[in-house]
């Protein structure tokens, strides 16, 4: 059973910082890709930043110079610093993951997703 547990979202004024963090559990082999997502009220979900195994990084264009991903491959762990947060960067923000796991004797790899975890930007 594999599980992504978020923490570290909240409300924040505009101007602000919060750091996101998700770690990974189960029978875990290796895991590849990992990505934040974000939904805000009536909006389809959108990919925020995502970042390969071996580091490299992706960023929405909404985002860039403002949030940071990171992610330590020994914790199993994804991470976003967001910086100068904005009220539309208000949403619900999801952990996703490419794990590779074995099942029945062979590899494969599936997609995951966290519950999600709900940034406030207001004043």
């Amino acid at each position: 059973q594999v599980q992504l547990v978020e923490s570290g979202g909240g409300l924040v004024q505009p101007g602000g910082s919060l750091r996101l963090s998700c770690a990974a559990s189960g029978s875990i082999f290796s895991i590849n890709a990992m990505a934040w997502y974000r939904q805000a009220p009536g909006k389809q979900r959108e990919l925020v930043a995502s970042i390969t195994r071996g580091g490299s990084r992706n960023y929405a264009d909404s985002v860039k110079g403002r949030f940071t991903i990171s992610r330590d491959n020994a914790k199993n762990a994804v991470y976003l610093q967001m910086n100068s947060l904005k009220p539309e960067d208000t949403a619900v923000y999801y952990c996703n993951a490419d794990i590779r796991l074995m099942i029945a004797g062979s590899f494969g790899s599936y997609d995951y997703w966290g519950q999600g975890t709900q940034v406030t930007v207001s004043s």
